[in-house]
């Protein structure tokens, strides 16, 4: 039994395990005590499942690139990290047709969609600097007790980020270093924001009652929790790569796992929510608990204490402080979002050709801020035979928001699943997905230009 169909019957058997603990809780109405012993007697083996897929797909490895750099000095990490099947190259596997590839079952397995840590149990998970330090400095835990972040720290964006300013670009990163929280909005802002976008803030930073972080007794915090602010996954208002399932899919097995995007440049956006559903930040600050923070549940929002919010004089307020948040600067590119003949390379410059020619990139990718507001269908199950792996089911992924690419170094993983954990990673999975056939150097050249973005 090789080591990939190992990982399809563990997760079968612990997702019939699961089914099973279930109802037996659901029959014997489990007081509290009994569901953190219960979950925590299940966590080390799911996370064991876990980490042997994520194995299994992927070279973890901390491999910084050299020379390249998030923002404020995280080094980048390079190359192609998802593995190939057995005597497979990139070029071969390029050289195949959909078709084929889905036949013969070589379709890589990193470039499948990524379950949740534990998908059958799903819900808000962050990254462990994150709980540290807001611990550290508001006292609240947003650790749970059932399961823990999956990827290596190395793969994550900088933490805590850089905040830039649209109405004080002359300041740089205002955050000065620090995690902004509850604790020290107010000290860092008061002096360069207007009282309504400091209020905004505040609300930002403020935590409510969420699916697993509140008071009731089916909770996965050991505390009864004041809950998760906006800015624990946003945190400084870009991403921490936290992650949970999108509220909009059951059965549970076709839901996806969400990866945290960054608010940078949303007042440039059109298109939010995991079903692309909501048209404004205003209405994405004003629904985001009642969906996303509940999973989609009404009745759970309203018994777990949801925290419905005045659009006038608190939704407003959120979205003029979002608006303000400013892509990272970008010295290589002129006013129109190009590269300046004078301040890149000639790497860059064959890489931002194929970017607008060859790669098709700019056909949804366009500048100055590298997005059509629009969404595109993919269809990459065209290569893969549906299975389910870990509790996820690998179907299709349907229409995707076209995320803008300004900063994008700073942003790993991507996709909206975190699947492609480097943008080497990226620019093969789009070689296969478009059927482009660039050559090695292009390759090269077209991520030594994302890299400018």
């Amino acid at each position: 039994m090789n080591s990939r169909i190992r990982i399809y019957w563990s997760s079968a058997m612990l997702a019939a395990t699961l089914l099973i603990c279930g109802a037996v809780a659901i029959a014997a109405e489990e007081d509290f005590a009994t569901l953190v012993k219960r979950l925590q007697n299940e966590k080390p083996e799911f996370a064991k499942r876990h980490q042997a897929l994520l194995l299994e797909r992927y070279d973890l490895v901390d491999r910084p690139a050299q020379d390249v750099t998030m923002s404020n000095g995280k080094p980048v990490q390079e190359g192609v990290r998802a593995r190939l099947p057995s005597g497979m190259t990139w070029e071969k596997l390029a050289a195949m047709t959909p078709e084929d590839i889905k036949s013969k079952n070589l379709w890589p397995a990193g470039f499948l969609p990524l379950p949740h840590p534990h998908h059958e149990a799903g819900g808000m998970v962050f990254p462990q600097p994150l709980i540290d330090e807001t611990k550290r400095q508001t006292g609240l835990d947003l650790m749970r007790f059932d399961l823990d972040f999956d990827l290596p720290q190395h793969l994550l964006p900088e933490f805590p980020a850089p905040i830039y300013l649209t109405t004080r670009p002359d300041l740089g990163d205002v955050s000065q270093g620090k995690l902004v929280t509850l604790r020290n909005f107010n000290e860092l802002f008061k002096d360069i924001l207007n009282p309504k976008q400091l209020e905004g803030l505040r609300l930002l930073v403020t935590p409510f009652p969420q699916q697993q972080f509140n008071a009731t007794e089916d909770r996965r915090s050991l505390l009864a929790h004041q809950g998760v602010a906006c800015f624990d996954c946003h945190a400084n208002g870009h991403t921490n790569a936290a992650t949970h399932t999108a509220g909009d899919a059951r059965p549970n097995e076709y839901r996806h796992r969400l990866d945290t995007p960054t608010l940078r440049g949303v007042n440039i956006q059109r298109l939010f929510g995991s079903q692309r559903a909501l048209k404004s930040v205003e209405d994405f600050t004003e629904f985001e608990q009642r969906a996303a923070y509940f999973d989609g549940i009404p009745a759970d929002a309203s018994r777990k204490g949801t925290n419905i919010l005045e659009r006038g004089s608190q939704v407003h307020f959120m979205a003029e402080f979002q608006a303000l948040l400013d892509f990272p600067p970008a010295p290589k590119l002129n006013i129109l979002g190009k590269l300046d003949p004078a301040k890149s390379n000639e790497k860059e410059r064959r890489g931002q050709e194929i970017f607008f020619g060859k790669g098709q990139c700019a056909t949804c990718h366009t500048p100055p801020y590298y997005t059509d507001n629009l969404m595109h269908n993919l269809k990459v199950e065209r290569f893969f035979k549906e299975i389910t792996i870990n509790g996820r089911k690998a179907s299709a992924d349907g229409p995707i928001k076209t995320f803008p690419l300004r900063g994008i170094k700073d942003s790993p993983p991507y996709l909206h699943d975190d699947r492609l954990l480097t943008l080497e990673d990226t620019v093969e999975f789009f070689n296969l997905v478009l059927e482009l056939k660039l050559n090695e150097q292009e390759k090269k050249d077209l991520l030594a230009f994302m890299r400018t973005l």
